[in-house]
């Protein structure tokens, strides 16, 4: 029997016993061609009514835009086990895959969840049952984890269900509004507030382990660069210089910090040891150099640079200090981030007075507009570099969307209550 991911720590963030309305999925566009599968309501062996697993894993593969769920309303049976599956019912239903399972009270308020996966036309299992051991509070977790399990299963791909994603929220008087800092779940579930200002509050990153974040909090109109442990709330302030302090990027290996400074008169990209507080200078130039991110392989930062004449994205190798641009395509380039893989670079990319989020391929040098949507910014890539989250305008609002890499996939996640913006996907958890 197996226990769900530490992951799950995070639904006793101890940082504010304060929630907002949740983010809403509006499912836009989907893939040409769905994956047909029934996700069967998951039996119950007791008496207590509890939550609905099969429903959340069911939202969660149809938010990938991959798959179509058969409805239970002409499901001609709801088994929850192997033996009580009637093949030729699923093949009349045109469902190629069948996710069946049970949940089973052991003690207290823990739970015994079992699952498995099978093939209609192989007529045999995909995923041999499986056993997991969860708390009650927790079964929106395990569904994330059973979801994960079944799109890596029938894709290839590492499913990102189970991750989180942060953003800022703007409530209130648009004069004067309250910003706040929340993480919540892929989903836009559980929604919790980090941290709460009357100042702008921008730039939330990950460290690579999902541990620590990084964001930048306005205190008396002065920029401030925080480092925040999520679990337990503890906060630091890395040490302030006149002018800019901003966009703060982890490296991969969750040790260092790329900064924007412009304590030198000129806005720089700088690297912080956050151990010794050591800083190093990494660009030199009279332009603006801004928003770095680092390459996965850590070798290289990739930034945001007008040096050209207009705002391009450029990298520079950490050993060598040698500069090279990335991007040509389009009237600028932003905000630049690499898919984990290092295969593309997707950036804020305007073209023809539109700002939409672009993909260039970094062995072809092929771009795509991925986004046909009104102001987009700030993009951040899922950590199996299927999707992008960004900031966006839907009817005079601002809110975050998500496209697939190949722009097939589409949806939004609104907010009942103010606006959002600067999203960040969470990485895998360990």
């Amino acid at each position: 029997m197996k226990k769900i991911p530490l992951l799950l720590l995070f639904c006793s963030l101890l940082f504010s016993s304060l929630s907002r309305a949740q983010l809403v999925i509006e499912i836009t566009n989907g893939a040409d061609q769905l994956l047909p599968i029934a996700v069967v309501k998951f039996g119950n062996e007791g008496t207590e009514i509890l939550p609905d697993i099969a429903q959340i894993i069911e939202s969660d593969l149809k938010r990938s835009g991959l798959f179509d769920a058969i409805p239970r309303n002409v499901m001609l049976s709801q088994p929850t086990k192997k033996e009580n599956v009637f093949y030729r019912n699923w093949r009349l239903l045109k469902a190629d895959y069948v996710l069946i399972g049970s949940t089973k009270l052991l003690s207290g308020d823990t739970y015994e969840i079992e699952f498995e996966l099978l093939n209609v036309l192989a007529q045999k299992n995909v995923q041999n049952r499986e056993s997991i051991k969860v708390r009650k509070a927790n079964f929106r977790d395990a569904a994330h984890y059973i979801s994960d399990k079944v799109y890596e299963l029938l894709t290839g791909v590492r499913g990102a269900f189970s991750t989180k994603i942060l953003y800022v929220t703007a409530e209130g008087d648009k004069a004067s509004p309250t910003f706040q800092l929340q993480v919540a779940d892929a989903d836009g579930f559980n929604p919790q507030v980090i941290v709460e200002s009357k100042e702008p509050i921008l730039s939330p990153a990950w460290s690579n382990n999902g541990r620590f974040i990084s964001y930048v909090m306005f205190r008396d109109r002065r920029p401030n660069i925080f480092i925040q442990e999520l679990a337990t709330g503890k906060r630091q302030r890395i040490k302030s210089y006149k002018g800019l302090n901003g966009s703060p990027s982890w490296s991969p290996d969750g040790k260092k910090l790329a900064l924007v400074l412009s304590k030198d008169d000129n806005p720089e990209i700088y690297v912080l040891d956050i151990a010794t507080q050591k800083l190093e200078r990494i660009t030199n130039h009279y332009s603006i150099d801004t928003e770095p991110s680092w390459e996965p392989d850590g070798k290289g930062i990739i930034f945001t640079s007008d040096r050209g004449g207009n705002p391009q994205i450029y990298r520079v190798d950490l050993v060598s200090k040698s500069v090279e641009r990335v991007t040509f395509e389009g009237e600028l380039n932003t905000r630049a981030r690499m898919t984990p893989d290092g295969r593309f670079l997707v950036t804020v990319q305007k073209s023809n007075g539109q700002y939409n989020i672009s993909l260039q391929d970094m062995k072809t040098g092929r771009v795509q507009v991925l986004t046909e949507t009104y102001l987009d910014e700030s993009p951040s890539i899922a950590p199996n570099g299927s999707m992008v989250m960004y900031a966006t305008t839907h009817n005079g609002k601002g809110i975050l969307s998500v496209v697939s890499v190949d722009g097939l996939v589409k949806y939004r996640l609104p907010s009942a209550a103010g606006e959002v913006r600067e999203p960040s996907w969470s990485p895998y958890f360990k």
